[in-house]
């Protein structure tokens, strides 16, 4: 299939997809403000720079796009239309990358709970995980409220 905008179209198209501060992300430091619960964004000096670290606690939360990490089984995730060898070579090197992270920060004793994009879209069971997560009211806590999707 061919691209129907220019290069300069699609270079200035990707050029504002952002990697902070993005709509999901807002919507649960919005759902983590509304808990009380304090945190730190963007914190370098962990492994992949995580999203939320609440450092208390040993928890960190990291809210992935489902196209660019790839979200198993997830309509986001689709296969790019064009440079397909350049885009599936880069979009497995950030799912390569993800993993390493994970299995560092886990190491090193820190909990992370992943949450996709989609999942924004249902705020009563994404603030259920969350809570779970952290661990706020156990007593409503399902297995697989925070078991990774």
């Amino acid at each position: 299939m061919i691209d129907t905008l220019t290069p300069e179209a699609r270079s200035r198209n990707m050029s504002r997809i952002r990697g902070k501060n993005t709509k999901p992300e807002l919507v649960v430091r919005r759902i983590l403000r509304s808990t009380g619960v304090g945190y730190r964004l963007h914190v370098k000096a962990l492994p992949g720079c995580p999203d939320i670290v609440m450092a208390g606690r040993r928890r960190i939360i990291e809210v992935r796009g489902c196209f660019w990490h790839r979200h198993p089984g997830c309509r986001f995730a689709y296969e790019p239309k064009t440079r397909q060898e350049f885009w599936n070579t880069k979009l497995e090197a950030n799912v390569a990358r993800d993993r390493q992270n994970e299995a560092i920060l886990s190491e090193k004793g820190w909990h992370v709970l992943v949450i996709w994009e989609c999942e924004i879209r249902d705020l009563g069971a994404l603030r259920e995980r969350i809570s779970c997560f952290l661990e706020i009211d156990p007593t409503n806590c399902h297995p697989a409220a925070i078991a990774k999707v």
